[in-house]
Order: C-alpha cells, then sequence, then structure tokens
C-alpha cells in the first residue's frame, strides 16, 4: 500500500518524532537542482487528478476525472470501492482542475536569432537561471533535446515496419522531406541537430503570468553537430565533411565543445580524429542538473550505437580508452565522430555564449541520466549521478579543491580534478563507495550471488545474471582485446578468476582510459549493478540522497543485483511484487559526504497498489522537491506498452496475466524478456505525474497530478515561484498520428485488496498534443515544454 505512518515518513525523511516532516527554513534554499525560496507549509487544496488503477487516496479524497481535451471532466467522490470498470484516456496533458497548462516552446518553434533555425525534439531536462541571479520573472531556459523518434519520419532506428508510408511530422513542421536511405548526410544531419539542448530567454510580465519565450541575441543551440566545421583540420577521409545540408544552420560551425580532467590529456590526444581535446557536438542529452553557481551540466546517455540503431557512436573501447573501431552504417560513422568523446557530463553557462561548453571527464563516461550536487563552502564539491541501463551503476565524485562561496563560477573548475566512486550495495542496509583509481584491486561480483533471491525463488536467474566485464586477450581464454565480455553463470567457474585480485592497471593504460570505460571498470571492482537509476536528488534539508531506479528487469547490459533489487515476479500469486521501480534513500556516514561509506533504505516499491509490496505507480523517472518539501515524481514507462497496446498501425494488444512468474507467461516463453514489466505496467495508462506529501494527513500517499498524452513521456520538472516547468516528450511515438484511431480492450488489474477486477480501456491510438488543443484536431504530435500554475495563483505551486 503506499500510505506511510507518520513514525515511518519521520524516520525516512530525517525529522525528529517532535518536529513537523520537512518543516522549511526560511531563506534561500536548494531543492534537488533548482534554486527556490522556501514558503510556509500549505494544506494541499486541489482535486487529485483519476487514473485507470486504484490508488489509496480515492478512498480519502475526491478526484477529477477527465472526459475530453480542455479541462473537461467530472468530479468523482471518496468512495471505500476505487475500481472504475470503464476508463476513457484523453490526448491531452490532464491536470486537476484548479490548475491550467499552457505550452510554452514547441518543437519546430523558430525562436532564434537565425530564422531558419528551430527548436529541437524530444525535450527532457529543464534548468532555469534568472538573469540576476534572483528574479524568477525573467532568465534564461536550457532545455535537452535526448533523441529522435517517429512520427518524425520513417527512417529511424526501431521505428515499427507497419507505419511505412503513413504521414510523418518532419515535413508538417519543419517544412521540408527528408530522403529515406539512412545513410544520407541530410537525414543523419537533421536528426543530430534535432538532439543536444536550447538556451532560451523566458519571461513573464508579472509574478502571477505566464512564461513565454521572448526574443533574446543569446538564443541558441547546441546540437549533435556543432563545431563541425573543425573537421577541416582532419588529415583523414572526414576532411571534408563539414555540412549536412545547404541552409545556414546545417553548414558546419566552429563552435566546438572542449574538455576537461584525465581523459583529455591521456585519451583524447590518442583519438583517431586527430583534433585532440576539441569535440564535435554534444548528443542524446537526457536528464542534467543545475549548479547553485548558475550552469547547466547536460547528461549524454544512449550514445552506443549498432548497425540495426544506427543514430550513436562506438561505445566500445580498447585498454587505452579509444574506440575499438567506427560502427558501421552509423551517424559516427558517417561524420567521424569518435566514440570515446561521448557519453560525458557537459556544462553549458546559458547567460554566457562567450562560454565553450566542456566535458568533465573526471565525472566519467558512462550512460549519463541526471546530476545532484552538494556545494558549500569551504567542503569539497560532491556530485551524485546515475547510469541509465540494465545493471548500471550509483555514483560519486568528490572534488579534489573545496568551494569557495557557492554562487562563484570558479567552481566549475571543481569538476576537473577529483575522484569518481561507485556504490557497492550490502543486503544488511549498509553499503561502500568504490574509487575508480589505476591501482584498485579488481574483485567482481560473481553472477551467482548477483542472482540469489531469483535463483531460491525460481531456480534461475534472468539472463543468467549477466556481468560485463573489460575483453583483453589472454583473460579467461580471449583473443582480442577491446569491448565487453559476458560473464554469467554459465561461465562463471573457469572465467571469473581471470578477473580476480588484480589491479584495473592490468586492464587499462591510464587513469583516462579507465574514466572512458567507467562501467565496465566498476563491475571490474565491484560495484553494485542495479536497476537503471534515473534520477538522484539531494534533500534540501537533511542532505540524504534520493535515488529512482525505474527497472529492475535483466537486459542485455547486465543484472540488477537481486539481493537488492526485485528483479522479477517469484510467485504466482496474483499480487506478489512486481519488477517496476524502486525509490531509495542513501545516508552518508559523513557529514560532509567525502566518506567511503553510507546506509541505504528503500521507501516505495513500484508496482500496484494491491501489489505486495506495491506503491501504486510504474517506473518512476525524475525526481524533484517543491518549496514546501514535497517530493515529486514522474513516471518512464516504455512506450511500446502504454495501456496493454504495442506501439505500430496495427496497436496490438499485449498479454496482461497476473499469473506471470518470472520470466513466464502463458502466451510468451522467453528467459530473456521479463515480461511482467514490460506487460503489467499497461495497467497504470499513460505515464504521469505524481507527488507525495511530507506533511498533513495525506503525508506518504502518492497523489496523482497529471498525466500526458498517449505514449508520452513527462520529463524535466523545474519549480519555479508558482509554475511547474515540465516537458512532455515523444507524444504519439511509433504510432500513425492520423487517421487517428479509438483502440478498445480489456485489461486485468489489482484491486486494493489484492483480487482481481476488469476494466474496458478506451485509447488514441496515437497522438495529435498539441495541435489538437490548438485548433488542429489531426495535426501532428509536437514535444514540448509547458507551464502549469494554479488558475488563481496565490505565489504558491501547492
Amino acid at each position: 500500500m503506499s500510505k506511510f505512518s507518520r513514525r515511518q515518513l519521520l524516520i525516512f525523511f530525517g525529522a525528529s518524532a517532535g518536529t513537523a516532516v520537512l518543516a522549511p527554513t526560511l531563506g534561500r534554499q536548494h531543492f534537488g537542482s533548482n534554486p527556490n525560496v522556501a514558503q510556509a507549509v500549505l494544506p494541499l487544496k486541489f482535486t487529485p487528478v483519476r487514473l485507470p488503477h486504484p490508488l489509496p487516496i480515492y478512498q480519502e479524497q475526491k478526484s477529477f476525472y477527465a472526459t475530453a481535451i480542455n479541462y473537461q471532466g467530472s468530479v468523482i467522490n471518496a468512495s471505500t470501492d476505487t475500481r472504475l470498470s470503464t476508463y476513457n484516456i484523453v490526448d491531452d496533458v490532464v491536470v486537476p482542475p484548479e490548475y491550467e497548462r499552457y505550452v510554452i516552446v514547441r518543437w519546430g518553434d523558430r525562436v532564434y536569432p537565425n530564422p531558419e533555425e528551430y527548436f529541437g525534439y524530444n525535450n527532457d531536462y529543464t534548468g532555469f537561471v534568472p538573469l540576476d541571479g534572483r528574479n524568477p520573472n525573467d532568465g534564461y531556459l536550457w532545455v535537452n533535446h535526448e533523441y529522435v523518434s517517429y512520427p518524425f519520419t520513417f527512417t529511424l532506428p526501431e521505428v515499427p515496419e507497419d507505419l511505412a508510408g503513413l504521414p510523418e511530422s518532419y515535413p508538417l513542421v519543419v517544412g521540408q522531406s527528408l530522403p529515406a536511405d539512412k545513410t544520407d548526410l541530410l537525414l543523419l544531419g537533421e536528426i543530430m541537430y534535432n538532439m543536444g539542448g536550447s538556451v532560451l530567454r523566458m519571461a513573464r510580465q508579472n509574478r502571477a503570468g505566464r512564461y513565454s519565450i521572448v526574443k533574446d541575441p543569446n538564443n541558441r543551440r547546441i546540437h549533435g553537430l556543432s563545431g563541425l566545421g573543425i573537421n577541416s583540420q582532419r588529415s583523414d577521409q572526414y576532411k571534408t565533411i563539414t555540412s549536412w545540408g545547404s541552409k545556414s544552420y546545417q553548414k558546419g560551425d566552429q563552435n566546438y565543445l572542449l574538455s576537461t580532467g584525465p581523459a583529455a590529456t591521456q585519451v583524447f590526444p590518442l583519438s583517431v580524429d586527430g583534433l585532440g581535446n576539441k569535440i564535435i557536438g554534444t548528443a542524446y542529452n537526457c536528464s542534467g542538473g543545475t549548479t547553485p553557481w548558475g550552469t547547466i551540466l547536460s547528461a549524454e546517455e544512449n550514445f552506443q550505437a549498432s548497425t540495426a540503431f544506427f543514430v550513436g557512436v562506438t561505445e566500445s573501447v580498447k585498454s587505452d580508452g579509444t574506440q575499438t573501431s567506427y560502427t558501421a552504417g552509423t551517424s559516427g560513422e558517417k561524420f567521424g565522430l569518435v566514440g570515446e568523446k561521448y557519453g560525458w557530463m557537459v556544462e553549458i553557462d546559458p547567460s554566457n555564449p562567450n562560454f565553450r561548453p566542456r566535458k568533465h571527464t573526471a565525472l566519467g563516461r558512462y550512460r549519463h541520466e541526471n546530476i545532484a550536487m552538494r556545494a558549500e563552502a569551504g567542503k569539497k564539491l560532491v556530485a551524485y549521478m546515475g547510469d541509465d541501463r540494465r545493471g548500471g551503476h550509483t555514483w560519486k565524485f568528490v572534488s579534489k579543491g573545496t568551494v569557495s562561496a557557492p554562487n562563484s563560477k570558479n567552481n566549475s573548475a571543481l569538476f576537473e580534478e577529483g575522484t569518481l566512486y561507485v556504490a557497492r550495495y550490502n543486503p544488511d542496509g549498509t553499503g561502500t563507495w568504490i574509487p575508480l583509481d589505476l591501482n584498485a584491486t579488481t574483485n567482481p561480483i560473481p553472477p551467482s550471488v548477483l542472482g540469489l533471491k531469483e535463483i531460491a525463488a525460481l531456480g534461475k536467474a534472468s539472463r543468467n545474471g549477466l556481468i560485463k566485464l573489460p575483453r583483453r586477450n589472454g583473460v579467461a581464454g580471449q583473443t582480442t582485446d577491446g569491448g565487453a565480455f559476458n560473464l554469467d553463470t554459465t561461465n562463471e567457474a573457469t572465467a571469473l578468476p581471470g578477473y580476480q585480485g588484480k589491479k584495473l592497471s592490468n586492464f587499462y593504460t591510464s587513469q583516462g582510459a579507465v574514466l572512458v570505460d567507467a562501467f565496465l571498470a566498476a563491475n571490474l571492482l565491484g560495484g553494485t549493478p542495479t536497476a537503471r537509476p534515473e534520477d538522484i536528488e539531494v534533500h534540501p534539508r537533511t542532505k540524504d540522497v534520493f535515488i529512482a531506479y525505474t527497472d529492475g528487469a535483466a537486459g542485455s547490459d547486465g543484472y540488477p543485483d537481486s539481493r537488492i533489487f526485485v528483479v522479477s515476479k517469484y510467485s504466482p500469486a496474483v499480487n506478489a511484487g512486481q519488477p517496476s521501480g524502486e525509490l531509495f534513500k542513501i545516508m552518508e556516514n559523513s557529514s560532509d559526504a567525502t566518506g567511503t561509506t553510507f546506509r541505504w533504505q528503500r521507501f516505495a516499491k513500484g508496482g500496484e497498489a494491491g501489489a505486495e509490496p506495491g506503491s501504486g505507480f510504474a517506473n518512476v523517472d525524475n525526481l524533484a522537491f517543491d518549496p514546501q518539501g514535497n517530493i515529486w515524481g514522474v513516471t518512464d514507462m516504455s512506450t511500446s506498452a502504454h495501456n496493454g497496446f504495442d506501439v505500430g498501425a496495427a496497436a496490438t494488444p499485449l498479454a496482461i496475466d497476473h499469473r506471470v512468474v518470472g520470466s513466464n507467461s502463458p502466451s510468451v516463453d522467453d528467459s530473456n524478456l521479463n515480461v511482467q514489466t514490460s506487460n503489467l505496467i499497461g495497467v497504470f495508462g499513460n505515464n504521469w505525474l505524481f507527488f507525495i506529501p511530507t506533511t498533513g494527513p495525506d503525508a506518504g500517499e502518492i497523489v496523482p497530478f497529471a498525466y500526458g498524452p498517449p505514449r508520452c513521456e513527462l520529463t524535466g520538472p523545474t519549480f519555479i515561484g508558482d509554475t511547474l516547468i515540465l516537458s512532455v516528450q515523444h507524444p504519439g511515438e511509433d504510432c500513425p498520428f492520423t487517421p487517428q484511431q479509438t483502440l478498445s480492450r480489456t485489461i486485468e488489474m489489482l484491486d486494493l485488496n489484492g483480487t482481481l477486477f476488469n476494466q474496458q480501456r478506451t485509447v488514441p491510438r496515437g497522438s495529435n498534443w498539441p495541435s489538437n488543443i490548438e485548433g488542429n484536431p489531426q495535426g501532428p504530435p509536437r514535444p514540448s515544454v509547458i507551464g502549469i500554475r494554479r488558475k488563481q495563483s496565490n505565489g504558491t505551486f501547492v
């Protein structure tokens, strides 16, 4: 159940028994990565949004059930029976009736000094930097652009084949057509241009007004091919690849990036591009963080490419940290982008266009999701990060130098030198930070140990407890150098000894090379493979570290430690726990967070509220603290399982069977497919935004605040005064937007008492948002950044 006792809340959030939870301290505080002014705790004064599945909050409060776009709906009274026999999904951002949502900027909007440039695709993290450091009414908005997906164009990775010939959105929005050849420079260039990030001036006329984008000479794009013009400095075959089209923004510029730290001096001088410390572009930008001194850190996540997934670069590297080779048929190969220069944290200064963005290699190279910081005067800078992959790690960076004033831009230099640690969780609630040092001793966790819990329950671990280690000639019978070796329970006895009791220096030639290959190096050292750490935030008062682990299933990258995380469904009981994410907290044993030991707790468990355990959400992603200290979360359920329908024109219904055990179901028998993660999440409908109040009568409840259009993901929550800035990413992904069709099916789900009932669900096949709320009901979906605020604003959000 999602209700927590007052004592549990007090313990979890670090308050004493005689105090209010998270009682705010007046004055300037930092909540997560966003600065806000703390305000007095106010009672909740809105109607929670009604979702398809039962939640305890619906027994206690009225809820708003949307029936059509643009705020149409009805209020349902609280009832002990929270089952809904029918539910209709609306193609809109649905918010409580006391609030309004409005679009600030959309994909394709021309908001730059160069009228040919346009706002990028699939916006994610947002960060706001006031012009004067204080005034929330005027400043620079940073927006990440993570990736590109259909209906942008059909010629993209993983697009369902039955969408061929159906309308694409790119010609309608941008005003030109794209070639269908996936090796064409124009196609690949426009894909790369639509990733990266945007700097935009955002202001409102008064404290209670709406935000809008305003003209400013500093409005600019930093994208996947920024600086492509420096290819002309090369001596290889890429010397002439300096543009991807005839438009002004498609001709390579000199806006290249730089790097700092060990890889900048020890690895990049060896890179085959011959460009040394110069880097072309930033892309694959997922979440991030805003520093107290007013810069943005943008996380490069899924940069890895294959011939099938052709948008990206080579991930695998040799012992010196340079890529094994270009990956055939990819954008990396086409433009000469060397793999070791991508997968980093990138720092940008929105208010200073003369600040050349830089990639801080001391923070490690992996599939970065986010960053959260502790910056206190006279202390070392501490940053927490996650590697968002199955079996990815939780990280901490501690600077060598100390913070001067937290708002000083000199602090950026602290990211250039320090120690990167990986977390090792122990089943007893303790943990250790292991330094990624060239002289550190190797001690991988055996696959049989990782899989203990699942093996005990089911006799076998999913993916055989897979853990990846660096491939080296002569180790465990290998004959090649570079890339990854798959260690699992089938070869553990013979292969594992070759990786134990050595030094990282036996596998890498420099500290820079270790950092380039941080994921595999961390596995070597015994870091805990985890359940996809999506977001990390530091509690504003206690400094505890909140972590959203989004998905416990194993995958081709690795297997989360089953002693720590729920990795599959261990019982045929319909209400058995589901492996759909967890919310953790780390408590450092050192007051300044520079120590090497910690304690950890699980606060909330993904899964239906009728499951045991289950908190009533699935796949929590971004987290944020609001000015009242409530914790907010958005969900990241896989597009291909929303509402129990697969993507594509056919929208095939998926099997939703609560009796499934482990990786098997009556309709699917595949030991490498975690069925309950990919299918059971269909009960939750669209991705949504919730919060957990930490004071008052509803403290500890999962309170639904909003849900997004079909097939979308809500990302990048940022609180600015009375407004929540939110990204609406990939509405209508991998589905037709015209002609629009309504899908209908029966879905079984759990009642709060753990028994099953059926619901008839209807949902649009794809999405037309926000075209539909702007008078074009069959128009293309457009990823957008929105604002949400009270219709009658009182200066606070809740």
